[in-house]
């Protein structure tokens, strides 16, 4: 269900700040024309942090009803208080979602026993597969391949999200946990190393704005073409890094208003991109040849 390629998806804002619902209708009809593997709304890439419980279920409801069942739904629900996530989490399990992608507590750095009981009183609480959301730089804390061992021994604890950044780490992930276990990569740029490694694709960010390319390059290190999905990686690099010259998910929204596809609207304490990075990621666009692209109409 979880491998292959997934967008982290962005979530759109009107002008007032209020959710714009009918351009999030339009996004995941994008994706899913693509092709797009599976769609993970309210991520932290969707601002998750900055949505109420209404709208955050509200952005999965949409998402839910627009994909109607031909793409799985793995929705945010993650956080630094357990109950908090137990009690979203089987609300997104009486929707229907396919799963949950759950990120480490933040700031308050637990332990890795910490971490390996905050999974699981998360699994114990609902039938829904689990995925681990590693991502040490933004979080403080880091899921080691141990404590990954450990967890993949629940039964619907099911994959990783590894988005370490640190490839030893990534291959160590691999050795330790079950084959069946999948491991994800959780930054777009290193996607071919880690599936070279025996990973199963990735919850991408660059997807927001190419998700039929970066769909094809994780469907090419499955089949292990992995010239054809270099080929991919050569053309768009510098987008996938671009997307990094500020704080996700402020360059790749900038990027999105410029394309015509979403309202660059951003929920503080994220704001616009300064003026020399709003160039840069005009100019990588240009020559990607995204400037030009029409937006799914409707």
């Amino acid at each position: 269900m979880f491998t292959g390629c997934g967008t982290a998806l962005v979530t759109p804002f009107r002008r007032d700040l209020s959710l714009d619902e009918g351009t999030l209708r339009k996004l995941v009809r994008r994706q899913i024309e693509a092709g797009i593997d599976f769609l993970v709304p309210c991520g932290t890439t969707g601002e998750s942090p900055t949505l109420s419980r209404a709208e955050h279920l509200r952005v999965v409801e949409i998402t839910l009803e627009e994909a109607n069942g031909r793409v799985p739904v793995v929705a945010g629900a993650g956080g630094y208080h357990t109950q908090e996530v137990i009690d979203l989490a089987r609300e997104l399990e009486h929707m229907g979602v396919n799963g949950i992608l759950s990120v480490t507590p933040y700031y308050n750095k637990p332990t890795q026993e910490g971490l390996y009981q905050h999974y699981k009183a998360i699994a114990s609480a609902t039938r829904l597969p689990i995925v681990v959301y590693s991502v040490q730089g933004r979080t403080g804390v880091n899921v080691e391949p141990s404590t990954l061992a450990r967890l993949a021994q629940i039964g619907n604890i099911v994959a990783v999200k590894e988005a370490s950044g640190n490839i030893g780490q990534m291959a160590n992930v691999i050795y330790e946990v079950p084959s069946s276990f999948v491991v994800l990569s959780g930054d777009d740029a290193i996607t071919i190393p880690l599936m070279a490694l025996g990973g199963r694709g990735v919850i991408s960010v660059v997807a927001n704005q190419i998700p039929g390319e970066m769909t094809r390059l994780a469907q090419c290190c499955l089949r292990g073409d992995f010239e054809a999905a270099r080929q991919i990686q050569r053309r768009y690099l510098p987008l996938m890094n671009i997307n990094f010259v500020e704080s996700n998910p402020i360059p790749v929204k900038a990027a999105m208003g410029l394309m015509g596809l979403l309202e660059p609207v951003f929920r503080l304490p994220m704001v616009p991109p300064a003026a020399a990075s709003l160039a840069k990621i005009e100019k990588v666009l240009e020559a990607s040849g995204l400037l030009g692209r029409v937006p799914v109409a409707g």
